[in-house]
């Protein structure tokens, strides 16, 4: 796939960029607190999807569910910060249930991202996403990447995948609409506009990275509600 290829598909996935921003200026939520949004009825309103790619039991008293983007420089921020103390005291441990779903802030980029991501084996995939996270300098356009389909190739031959098969993940049109309907489902749902927010059985945490003893105090203020 060439650098047009990679730009063309992500207006596939750019697509719901608009929508976001139409959905977030018309349809504003009417009460919010500076901690979260309840969006749904607890535990039960979360929607674990069959394509969902998830870490731990699923019989966790809590769901996490992650929106963030591979492109997203305070996601790689709450990865580095924060993503092993929550899997090892509370994935781990049988408290959380964790869902990763993709909220493109750059269409073309994040797609094909994923695209790779989503290509590898499951027990492959977060690893991946931690690569990139860990290495968003080497890839990143933020970062003044300009080959960012050769970037990606790079990313993609460390985990394995030669550059035809990664070009060919990466040009996905199954996996751009998925992200999109992901996406869409975060906005109108969830009233998602910001990478990373997490959302905590049904309550909407505030957008960014949050701090770990406060991301802890969270969590442990939903299991003594349990």
């Amino acid at each position: 796939m060439s650098r047009n290829q990679l730009y063309i598909l992500g207006a596939v996935v750019v697509v719901i960029a608009v929508a976001v921003i139409a959905y977030l200026w018309f349809a504003q939520p009417s009460e919010t607190s500076s901690l979260s949004t309840v969006a749904g009825t607890g535990r039960a309103s979360m929607k674990v999807l069959a394509d969902d790619r998830t870490m731990g039991s699923p019989d966790a008293p809590l769901i996490v569910l992650e929106f963030g983007a591979p492109s997203c420089p305070v996601c790689a921020r709450f990865n580095q910060d924060s993503m092993g103390l929550l899997k090892a005291q509370y994935i781990d441990t049988g408290k959380v249930f964790y869902i990763f779903r993709v909220f493109p802030i750059n269409g073309s980029v994040d797609g094909a991202a994923e695209g790779i991501a989503r290509c590898l084996p499951k027990e492959a995939y977060f690893p991946f996403i931690d690569q990139l996270f860990r290495n968003q300098k080497d890839w990143d356009p933020e970062y003044g990447v300009t080959d960012v389909h050769g970037a990606l190739q790079a990313q993609a031959r460390i985990a394995g995948l030669a550059p035809d098969k990664a070009d060919a993940c990466m040009a996905d049109k199954e996996n751009a609409e998925r992200i999109n309907r992901n996406a869409q489902d975060a906005v109108t749902r969830y009233q998602i506009n910001g990478t990373p927010t997490l959302v905590i059985n049904g309550a909407v945490q505030q957008a960014g990275n949050i701090p770990w003893p406060t991301l802890k105090a969270t969590l442990d203020a939903f299991l003594a509600k349990k």
